[in-house]
This record gives structure tokens, sequence and C-alpha cells, in this order.
């Protein structure tokens, strides 16, 4: 078995298959599927996976593998066949697969360095490559290109005096510190402690600890616990006495807290009900999907917890996935004090470092549970007994690059594997996952009521264009400024959730109606009041904000829109009183943020929680009787066919953070559109009348659940090959398909232009359609060579969530 397959780094089609390479002598026998190696591949040398180890090759001339990265393999068997799995179900790479599973820090980094050949003689050189050679024999491309040194190079490697070299690069190293330990058993430590001079003490607490404490300890820990210094400690390992080695150690993004451990609730009759089929799954080792639906507030998560606990007294492990706006410390609390150091944590706000630490501590099996964000649910756990999904209808479980998958579908091929069980819950399903519920394909488990039997909040809508018309232009209507006023004065507080960031959405001549737009998109630029500045989100292009209007030169140019830092500005010229938190992604961007910003308005240190998106979800705070939604339809008039569903889901989940515990707990919308079923249907809470209208609604316009969709989206700097090729991939989508599918386009994207490439998709509707999928993969591979060089783009999203 001298031979290995390996997937190269290289994404393409011409390169998306195994290549053969033989294992050097001294390597055979470590070499195993799963491992990272690097091997040669054309001129330089690049990072691959191993896939298969095997005999013989077709091939007569083989080169060999260069180097080993793994000691043991970083995909196991289930996982790589799982790559295999999302190639296919995504349309991507195999190498794009791999490497989605793995975290940041094992992605290859290649350096570009320039070396002189073996027989070059520095002397024959121009004059500025000997100064370039001069402090070595080897420099870093980006220097050559600093210095303007590329021509040169250029032809000198024509002649073969200098070559590039490509050199793979780890991209985080293990965290090492100084650890102390005893070199001689502790009988001698103690003769040694009889010879030391009175005036020697710190020397003798240092060898009277390691008496009783004979493991490494971390050379900053002893020091700091004994008050001694560095320098004692020097003169003990110089003495031989102690010995100092660099050792492992993770890095703990919870190093500061510490969790109390809590005992597990009495569940509840309903609870009791809902948890028996999951834990007769478990039991039975039987694969089966559960859709868990209850009220925000009907104790899901503790249902979770027991489940997992059965799963843990099985010896197996549990994968937990949240909404990456739900990771909140709340919820990884709720974790870390069932379970302990059994779990470990994977979301975005973690560095790569620590990422990587908490990753290789599931993969040497030294935890139990993972929760995670969606790239989660690709844990390297060997015996899952069962994957959980909370808030399952999140888009966020949904990726928008390469590959596209989705957290759902990849926890259910998980689990056919392991024969265990998925559960998703919410208090909001997504219409796919209720309506294969009532098809029978999930079983669905039902909690209608709140934890303490505590009623739902009162919702209040308000009607805006009622309070323009009496002459309030304020953004707060009078009912909700008197219910803020109310709990400030009773110390209650409250949650205000506005729907976007930002301080205004845009900037427009009140003369002439000229209204800011990016250059690169097209799209208005929003207005960041903290710098006086507009931004793009979509290409990041800044501009100052003008005094006058570039077309007509009026000076009456206005800010319109409100957002979260207009509201906190309003709030304090109202309410001079309150003292706020405000939540959004230019509070909470650094690291850490999230979490102190929480824990202020936990203490009771704030009346007001002002906040986008972060706050609907997972939080659960006692003290909170009243929610405010300032702009409930932001959403409902995106061109998207899921905005209606997106806004009951949001308003529902809002209202739930009220009343949650023993005060009543009380909501007001407000909206332009009060009429709209998906906010009428949010007050009460009613998803199942609301499921009913969007159901019929989805059927008329043949959207999914009744459909499958897949979106192409075609992109380039010329608008006209933009459109030329899109009608191409279109006429030739539509002649491989039934006449029962539908397909909408060529049509311009609904944000034609993005960083000054012009955008087309072509969206289709189908049912049953045997020959799309092999349809898709021929136009990726046919646009193949102009995509990698012609600047072209194309997409291809199965199953897509965002249509903009």
């Amino acid at each position: 078995m001298n031979i290995a397959s390996v997937i190269v780094d290289v994404p393409a089609k011409q390169t998306d298959k195994p290549f053969d390479y033989k294992i050097p002598e001294g390597l055979k026998g470590a070499v195993l599927p799963g491992m990272r190696v690097i091997v040669p591949f054309g001129p330089r040398k690049i990072q691959g996976f191993v896939v298969e180890i095997k005999k013989e090759s077709d091939f007569q001339k083989l080169r060999q593998i260069s180097e080993l990265l793994d000691l043991v393999p970083v995909l196991n068997e289930e996982l790589l066949t799982l790559g295999e799995w999302l190639t296919d179900f995504t349309l991507c790479y195999k190498i794009s697969a791999f490497q989605a599973m793995l975290p940041a820090a094992l992605k290859a980094k290649y350096e570009k360095k320039i070396v002189l050949s073996e027989k070059t003689n520095k002397a024959s050189l121009p004059g500025p490559l000997q100064l370039f050679f001069s402090k070595s024999m080897s420099s870093t491309w980006e220097a050559a290109q600093t210095e303007g040194l590329v021509p040169l190079l250029q032809k000198e490697a024509a002649k073969g005096t200098v070559e590039v070299i490509y050199e793979v690069k780890e991209r985080v190293k293990k965290k090492r510190l100084k650890h102390v330990s005893p070199a001689i058993p502790k009988e001698e430590l103690a003769a040694v402690i009889e010879t030391l001079s009175a005036q020697a003490k710190g020397q003798k607490a240092v060898l009277d600890f390691f008496i009783d404490n004979p493991e490494p300890i971390e050379l900053r820990q002893i020091v700091a616990a004994l008050g001694t210094s560095a320098s004692t400690i020097k003169a003990l390992v110089k003495k031989e006495w102690l010995v100092e080695q660099d050792l492992e150690v993770y890095r703990d993004p919870f190093e500061a807290k510490s969790f109390e451990k809590k005992e597990f609730l009495q569940l509840t009759e309903e609870q009791e009900k809902a948890i028996g089929p999951i834990l007769g799954s478990i039991e039975a080792e039987k694969q089966g999907v559960f859709l868990l639906y209850g009220v925000t507030g009907s104790g899901k998560t503790e249902i979770y917890l027991q489940s997992i606990q059965r799963v843990l007294e099985k010896g197996e492990e549990a994968i937990v996935l949240v909404p990456e706006i739900a990771l909140t410390p709340q919820m990884v609390t709720r974790f870390k004090e069932r379970f302990g150091d059994l779990v470990a944590v994977l979301h975005s706000g973690l560095s790569a470092g620590e990422k990587y630490d908490e990753w290789r501590k599931i993969q040497r099996q030294e935890v139990k549970v993972v929760v995670g964000a969606r790239s989660a649910v690709f844990a390297p756990f060997k015996n899952i007994g069962i994957i959980i999904i909370d808030e399952e209808h999140e888009t966020s479980y949904k990726q928008e690059e390469n590959p596209r998958y989705h957290a759902r579908d990849a926890a259910i091929q998980r689990s056919l594997h392991h024969r265990c069980p998925v559960v998703l819950g919410s208090a909001t399903p997504s219409l796919e996952s209720f309506a294969r519920a009532q098809k029978g394909l999930y079983t669905l488990l039902t909690l209608s009521k709140r934890m303490n039997d505590r009623d739902l909040p009162a919702v209040d809508i308000v009607d805006m264009r009622e309070e323009l018309r009496s002459g309030n232009r304020s953004m707060f209507s009078i009912k909700l400024f008197e219910k803020l006023k109310d709990r400030i004065d009773k110390g209650e507080q409250s949650v205000l959730f506005l729907n976007k960031r930002g301080h205004s959405s845009f900037v427009m001549c009140r003369d002439c109606g000229f209204v800011m737009n990016c250059p690169n998109c097209d799209i208005t630029l929003t207005y960041h009041r903290s710098n006086e500045e507009m931004k793009c989100h979509y290409c990041g292009h800044e501009d100052k904000v003008p005094k006058t209007c570039p077309e007509c030169t009026s000076e009456h140019i206005r800010y319109f829109g409100t957002g979260t830092q207009k509201v906190e500005e309003e709030l304090a010229r109202l309410l001079p009183e309150a003292r706020v938190v405000r939540m959004d992604v230019d509070t909470t961007g650094r690291k850490g943020a999230h979490e102190k910003l929480l824990t202020v308005f936990q203490e009771g240190q704030a009346d007001i929680l002002l906040g986008t998106q972060m706050i609907a979800k997972g939080l659960d705070f006692p003290n909170v009787t009243l929610v405010g939604v300032l702009s409930a339809d932001t959403m409902l008039h995106l061109p998207d066919f899921r905005s209606s569903e997106k806004t009951f889901q949001l308003l529902t989940q809002v209202s739930g953070r009220a009343g949650r515990h023993e005060l009543e707990g009380e909501v007001v919308i407000q909206t332009y559109s009060p009429e709209h079923y998906s906010v009428e249907l949010s007050a009460s809470q009613d998803y199942n009348i609301f499921y009913q209208r969007e159901m019929m609604i989805r059927k008329l316009h043949q959207y999914p659940p009744f459909y499958y969709l897949s979106l192409v989206t075609v992109s380039h700097e010329e608008l006209m090959k933009v459109v030329s090729i899109t009608e191409k991939i279109t006429s030739y989508i539509q002649s491989r398909l039934t006449n029962a599918a539908v397909v909408l386009g060529p049509v311009a994207s609904p944000i034609p232009r993005i960083n000054n490439r012009y955008r087309y998709q072509c969206l289709i509707k189908y049912k049953r359609e045997p020959e799309l999928h092999e349809a898709l993969k021929t136009v990726l591979d046919r646009y193949q060579q102009e995509t990698a060089s012609g600047g072209l783009q194309i997409s291809v999203d199965l199953n897509p969530y965002i249509l903009m």
C-alpha cells in the first residue's frame, strides 16, 4: 500500500479528481485517508487531502509526497464521505467541500519566495539583485514587488538563475507556554530543602510546592501563586532540581468565567410528552427528524439539555447548532452550567486560534458536546447520538458562498450515518419544515404553553400613518412613548427593536429629489452619524456627506429613514433620564463587546436595550416587560417571496422577549402596513393560521414548499456580455427540462450592479427534473475557462435563501 490518492488545493474542473502520489519510504504506514499532505503539483508545492491509500496506480511515473502535515487524520472516514455528498449536492469542487469542514486555521496559506538556483553565483547578477539577495539566499515575492524588481527577476528566471517557489505555511501555531516541573523525585527534593540556607525562603517555598504537586505547572501561574520571581525559578532550573519545558495549552475563550453547576428542572406534562419520542429514538438508535414546535418561552432548551444528558449517559456525543446572532453568552452559559468542561463552542466571535483549539478538543475526544453556528455541523465527532438545530427557520443556516449548503441538510445526512435523531426547534418553523411535518416526513412535537403557564404578552399594533395625521412626527408613537416612561418610573426594563443598522437610510435633496447612490453599485449609500460618512454596505465605498446637492446645488439636503444611532439620540432628547444600551454591528464589532453590553443590561444598569436583529433571538431577561418594534415593515417590501414569512418570524421572536418570568409583558408594534396578515397574525402569535394563508399564496405562485428553486447568477464588468451569456445559459437549461418546470429570466438581479459588476439571473421552479442537476453542472464546466481568466462569475444556488 504505497500509493496515496490526493485531492489537491486547486479549485478547478480539471483538478477536481484524485491524483496519485508515491508515499516515501519513511512515511509508509503513517499516511492515512483524511490527512493533509504537501505535494508537488506542476512547478509548485501545494496542500492536498489524502482520500485513499492503494497498492497500484494506472500511471507509470509518479511523483512523491513532499511532506505530511498531520499525525492523525483531520477528516475521518464519515466526513470524507460527507464531502462527496456535499460536492454533489451543492455542485462545488471536492477541495471546497473538504475545506468547509475545517477551521480556517487548517486551510493552507501560501507564501511565494524567490530563490537563487544552485549553480548561480551571486556576483553574476545585476547590481540591484545582488543587493536584494545580499541579506539571504531567498526573499519574499512581496519584497520584490515593493522594490520594483519583478521585471528584472523575470529576465533572470528565463535564464534559469532564479526561481519562484511556493511555501505552504500553517495559519495558526499551537499555543505553547513555559512550564516547570521537578527534575528529581520528591524524596530528593525534601533532602535538597534541608541543605538550603535560611535566606533562600523563595527557593524553599517553590520546592515545597513541588513536593505536594509534582505535575508540570505554567511558569506564570506558580510565580503568581507563590508571589515569587521568575529568577528564583531560573536559579533552581540551573541547579537541575527543576526542569523547564514548553508545553501546549489551549486558548480558552472563557478563561475569565467560572460556571456553577446547575441541576435539571422538572419537566411539565407537555414537555414530558414532547421529549418521549426523542428519547425513544436515542434508545433504539433509530434515525428520525423531529420538529419541536413550541411558543416562545415554552422550555425548548430544557428538552435539548435533557435529551443530550441521555446521549452522554450512553457514551455518545451531541451537536447543537444555534443561529450566529443568537449565539449569545446566555445560550453558551446554559450548556456550560449543565455539562461543564464537556462543552466546546465554535462561532465567529472567537479568534482563529481559539477556534482551532476548540476544534482540536473535539477531534481529540476531550469534549462530548459542541455548541456552535452553521459550520459546527461538521464537528469531527465519531459517535454522534443527537443533532439539535435551534431556531431552525433562521436563514443564517444557509451558507451564501461555495459550498452553498444548508446546515439542516448536512445534519440529516450525518444522522443517517450515525442512526441518531435530528431535532429542529422553533416557535415559528420555516414553511418547508412545517409542511414536511404535516406530511409525516418529520415527527411534529408541540409545546403550546409557556413554562410557568404565563400568558403570551399582550400586543398593540400602532398605525404610524394615523400618528402622522394627528401631527406626531416623532419616531415613537404616543402609546409606545407613554409605556416607555411608565417602565422607567416602575424600574422595569424595555427592549426596542429596529430592523436595520446605521443612522439614516439615505441622503436626499428635498428640492430636486436627488439621492446619493454608490458609484460602484446600484444601491443608495447609508448614512453613519458617528463619523459623518456615507457607506455602501455591499462594496465598502465611503463618501463624505455633501453640504449642497450635487445636482441642483440646493442646501436642502436631508437624511431620511431611521437608524439605531438616530433612535438613541431621539431617546436622549425625549427621555434624558433613560439609560440606553445600543447593540448593532457598529457597537459589537470588538471582541467580547456583545457579552459586555448584555451583562450591563442583565445587571439592571440600563433601562432600555436598543438593537437590530441580534437582540431578537434567544435572550431571556426576567425584568423585561415591554418590547417595542419601531419599524415592522422594513422587510415586507423586499423583492423576496419569503418576506412575509421573515416578518412574521421576526415579530413573533421579538415579542417573545417580553414577560418571560413573573412580570406581565406588553408589546407595541409600529407599522405603516397594519392590515398586512404577517403583522396582524404575529400579534396573536397564531402560527397555524399564518401557515395556512402563506401556503395558499405559495401554491398560487409556485414557490417552496410546493416547488424547488434553483438560481443561476451571472456577473461581469461588461453589461452586454452578462446579458448574452445569461440568455445562452437560460435557453440551454430550458432545453434540458420538462414542460412542468418554470424558467424565469434572464432578468437583471434586484441589485443590478455590485462593485462595478453587472448581475443577471435566471430562476428555475420545478418539482422533479432528473436532468437539471446534470445541466447545471454542464453550464459550470462550459464556462470554467472564462470564469478562471476572463472575470466572469457564475454561481448556482440550489434552494436559494437570498434572491437579491
